[in-house]
């Protein structure tokens, strides 16, 4: 077992002999930001396979450690891990590349998307790629789903916990935050004594060595990640005044990002009631149409939250031009949902190697990991319904909400490339890249080539 310690700077040192340089860690992180389709879950499988299987650069035990950690923080989880892991490489400098690259292939992709929505609307060769995308999308979703399950199951106790998740996020609607507190707070106090139920143990002892001053640090850590974190939103209120839609764009999502716990499918409904009821910025179908773009851009699936700004702000331009605004509003938007994850690890990291030894936060950490397989499961689940069904409805039964479907609304071309990207992933283990490029292209072809051939005969 690699032993952690921090230096003056408290940058993390680790004490194994290939420690990769920053370059080689720059090159995986501009991969995976290219390449990480499927939402959190996928995002956090493609992470574990790059940084523990193939390269060993972190240990099983960290990298869940890590995850857990992050699962505690409001935003977008799988940034926050990519970025925790970049840090404990390389320092400050390391974690900025990691969480920059995980998000901006995905935000400016989004934002050409954003722009032909907004411009040219309903595009056939769009909506096909889409098509083959979403397919791909939900084997990647139940992929990871069972790669990370594997990890985390280690006792039937977790899961029972699971089952217990889906159940109660998904027919019972529980507040995402309730649940994760509730669970959280359960373990801790009963975890030292039932310690075989979250298999505490086998967790390993871990010395960590915190440098002298840290607490200053840490607080000046604080105060520059929040001046930064404002400074656009100050800006926008200086020029623009402060009640341009800009400013008001700004302050929701700083507000969202603050709150809001387990990722972007989490938050999907707060923000669907926010921006479409309370606000009137966008309408149903939009919502939902955003959605589908999050989910078929590479990076995390919260950049939703991006097509929302580019929207609100477009509609609402005040003395800007009307595309000028919407481009400023998806920046915003951006800045303003992603930049906390900075000041969440960079601020508590060089804390959470101390923390491995708390047993009772040890079976805290041990139980979100098997709530969040149960609620992400829901997703996919959720999801699955949505990509296979023209008809997906609801029906009440007591307390629970059971999902419905139409039998004869079955959509045979998406089963076809689900069942295809199933077979590239878990059958055949190819690439996620491969998977991706077979099943849009093959979209197309259903969607559009074949189509206009039947049209010419």
């Amino acid at each position: 077992m690699w032993r952690i310690k921090y230096g003056e700077s408290s940058m993390p040192i680790i004490d194994r002999k290939h420690n990769p340089t920053f370059g080689e860690a720059t090159r995986l992180w501009i991969k995976i930001g290219l390449l990480s389709f499927g939402g959190a879950a996928a995002q956090i499988a493609m992470l574990h396979k790059s940084v523990v299987d193939e390269r060993k650069w972190l240990d099983e035990t960290s990298f869940l450690h890590a995850l857990n950690f992050c699962m505690l923080l409001p935003g977008p989880e799988a940034q926050q891990l990519a970025t925790y892991i970049g840090w404990r490489l390389h320092g400050v400098k390391g974690g900025l590349t990691a969480g920059a690259l995980f998000v901006l292939p995905g935000a400016f992709v989004m934002l050409a998307l954003s722009l032909i929505y907004a411009l040219l609307g309903h595009v056939p060769l769009v909506v096909a790629v889409f098509f083959g995308l979403k397919a791909a999308v939900l084997a990647v979703v139940v992929e990871a789903v069972l790669r990370i399950a594997k990890r985390a199951f280690k006792t039937k106790a977790m899961v029972v916990l699971a089952v217990v998740s889906f159940v109660a996020i998904g027919l019972v609607a529980l507040p995402f935050p309730a649940l994760v507190l509730g669970v959280a707070a359960l373990a801790y106090f009963i975890g030292p004594y039932w310690p075989q139920a979250s298999a505490l143990a086998a967790a390993p002892e871990q010395r960590a060595v915190i440098a002298p001053g840290q607490m200053q640090r840490t607080l000046g850590t604080i105060v520059i990640w929040l001046a930064i974190w404002f400074a656009p939103l100050a800006l926008a209120a200086l020029v623009l005044g402060a009640d341009h839609r800009l400013v008001d764009v700004g302050l929701f999502f700083a507000k969202l990002a603050s709150v809001t716990f387990g990722g972007a499918y989490a938050l999907l409904a707060w923000l669907a009631q926010a921006a479409v009821e309370s606000k009137g910025w966008l309408f149903p179908n939009e919502m939902v149409d955003g959605l589908g773009l999050a989910e078929t851009t590479p990076g995390p699936t919260i950049l939703v939250t991006q097509f929302v700004g580019f929207l609100a702000a477009m509609r609402s331009p005040g003395s800007l031009n009307p595309i000028v605004a919407g481009v400023m509003g998806a920046m915003m938007t951006t800045w303003m949902t992603f930049v906390p994850s900075f000041l969440w690890i960079f601020s508590l990291a060089p804390y959470l190697e101390s923390l491995r030894s708390n047993r009772r936060l040890s079976a805290s950490l041990a139980a979100i990991t098997a709530v969040v397989v149960g609620v992400v499961a829901w997703v996919a689940f959720w999801f699955g319904l949505h990509v296979l069904f023209a008809d997906v409805g609801e029906m009440a039964w007591g307390m629970a909400h059971l999902p419905s479907v139409t039998l004869s609304s079955i959509r045979l071309d998406a089963c076809a490339l689900t069942l295809m990207a199933f077979v590239l992933l878990l059958v055949m283990h190819r690439g996620l890249g491969v998977t991706l490029l077979v099943t849009t292209s093959t979209g197309v072809v259903i969607r559009l080539v074949l189509p206009a051939l039947m049209g010419l005969s």
